[in-house]
């Protein structure tokens, strides 16, 4: 079951901010922080979905393309030359 009001990763994050915001002022009625939290559970569980969705994918082109991470000493190099 997804949230149709969710439009985006980025939106979710913003709108989580927000309501993170909100309830740490704690100056809300406890049925409004109850509905603030709901949302903000809602919020994390799609934004957390995403993020898997988005590791899947990078984990599925990796194989495909047989794409590896640098090797350590080739990061250091690099370093060391700026």
């Amino acid at each position: 079951m997804s949230d149709t009001s969710i439009k985006d990763f980025e939106a979710a994050i913003a709108e989580l901010e927000t309501v993170v915001k909100k309830l740490e002022e704690g100056d809300m009625a406890l049925e409004q922080s109850l509905a603030l939290y709901e949302r903000g559970v809602q919020l994390s569980r799609f934004c957390h979905a995403r993020l898997e969705e988005a590791e899947r994918r990078i984990e599925v082109l990796n194989e495909r393309g047989q794409l590896k991470p640098a090797p350590a000493s080739l990061m250091t190099d690099d370093a060391d030359r700026t």
